[in-house]
């Protein structure tokens, strides 16, 4: 998969890829777009010692917490460019996911629990992901859903949020509108 580009342009192509992580697998159903120019963006400010990854290599893990509470997992586009996985639709690895989480409910649906079910922590910070046991494989094409992003106060009217139509593995609905 390429991921030499801008996180607008790589956060749809994520949709539908297979994101594998220690034996845990599953499709990528929802992602969100975070560019430099983006006051939403923990690239905005320009580079830092927290966001370094985000300006590192294409491919790479920006590994982040959410509200001191939930780790947090980002693929790296282009210098400053970041995507959120915020859902996927487990395919493997499910009864691990379930044992990390506690529980079944809302299992990969939200950036948080998708983390925490896939065991990614801050040791993940950077790793590229390209290695066996953790990695974004190109999935099928598949039809989009595109809207506003959720859970961020400054420019959230933005679309950069992208979702697989017809999943039910969404961490919340899209507009219908949009």
């Amino acid at each position: 998969m390429d991921f030499n580009r801008p996180a607008p342009d790589l956060a749809p192509a994520l949709i539908g890829a297979i994101l594998t992580i220690r034996g845990c697998q599953g499709v990528i159903t929802e992602t969100e777009a975070y560019s430099p120019d983006d006051p939403a963006a923990h690239s905005y400010p320009g580079p830092t010692k927290r966001n370094a990854a985000i300006f590192g290599p294409c491919g790479h893990a920006y590994v982040y917490r959410s509200y001191g509470l939930h780790w947090c997992l980002s693929v790296v586009g282009q210098p400053g460019h970041a995507v959120l996985i915020r859902a996927l639709e487990p395919t493997q690895g499910i009864a691990e996911m379930i044992r990390r989480r506690g529980t079944d409910k809302r299992l990969t649906l939200g950036p948080g629990n998708t983390a925490q079910a896939l065991g990614v922590t801050i040791a993940d910070y950077g790793h590229p992901l390209d290695a066996p046991d953790f990695n974004i494989q190109q999935g099928p094409e598949v039809e989009l859903l595109t809207g506003p992003r959720i859970g961020i106060t400054k420019a959230a009217d933005w679309p950069r949020r992208f979702g697989l139509k017809g999943s039910r593995y969404l961490s919340k609905p899209f507009p219908s509108s949009v």
